[in-house]
């Protein structure tokens, strides 16, 4: 099994969606039993997958152990494909966490839920936080949306500093998000980082929340969709690699 976090320090760069749809290439192009684990108190992903009808269960409960992580777990429109959603009791999770002084409850969460998945994608609130720390001494890899402006970049890169300071191995995937190559600003953006994944902005990713459906769902031979394979392929030989 392998973690990978889609993470941001800030806010508004396509993250949910794209964890979304890298579950669906998990799931139906990799053919990965994945789970999608909803880790903001915005709950967008879980809103977007369906899981949003109130549970017996708050999502706090278990971080706090209070319920198996597996009495949470939600069954979704696409096969292979599991949900962890979450609510607004997140809300309050780094105040658990402090409380807890348990630094690697999400780790030990994760291993609780290995057996059972092959893939598990962390859809996680944006700031540096003690839900971030977690995430970080808990992920394989952190993806990392990057719309091509200087707060962003300024973002990302706060990120790896504090990867760097911290002597965390965890790799950073960066990805453009939100790109429109029509804008001198993003071209120029790509022409400094050509490795980078690209994800467009396109019509068709913002039709997600009215579909409630990754875009290979509805439009699975979109330009859109293709490219959110190709971050998932590049996701899977960077897994492959550490493996190796």
């Amino acid at each position: 099994m392998a973690t990978i976090a889609v993470y941001s320090l800030k806010g508004g760069v396509g993250k949910t969606t794209l964890t979304v749809n890298l579950a669906w290439a998990s799931a139906i192009r990799s053919a990965r039993r994945t789970l999608l684990w909803d880790l903001d108190p915005q709950a967008a992903a879980t809103f977007l997958l369906g899981g949003d009808e109130a549970g017996r269960h708050q999502a706090q409960a278990i971080f706090s152990k209070d319920v198996a992580a597996a009495r949470l777990l939600r069954a979704t429109a696409i096969d292979r494909l599991a949900l962890l959603p979450a609510d607004t009791s997140l809300r309050q999770l780094d105040h658990l966490f402090h409380a807890l002084d348990k630094k690697k409850r999400l780790s030990k969460l994760l291993d609780d839920l290995a057996e059972d998945f092959d893939r598990i994608l962390l859809d996680c609130p944006p700031g540096l936080t003690e839900t971030s720390e977690q995430v970080m001494r808990a992920a394989d890899l952190i993806v990392v949306p990057v719309v091509p402006s200087p707060l962003s970049q300024r973002a990302f890169q706060e990120v790896a500093a504090h990867l760097a300071q911290r002597g965390a191995k965890v790799p950073l995937m960066p990805v453009h998000a939100m790109v429109d190559r029509r804008r001198k600003l993003h071209a120029e953006a790509l022409e400094r980082q050509p490795d980078w994944p690209v994800i467009p902005m396109a019509s068709v990713i913002e039709s997600v929340a009215v579909q409630r459906a990754p875009v290979g769902a509805f439009a699975p031979r979109s330009a859109a969709a293709n490219a959110f394979n190709e971050v998932w392929q590049a996701i899977e030989r960077s897994l492959a690699a550490r493996v190796r």
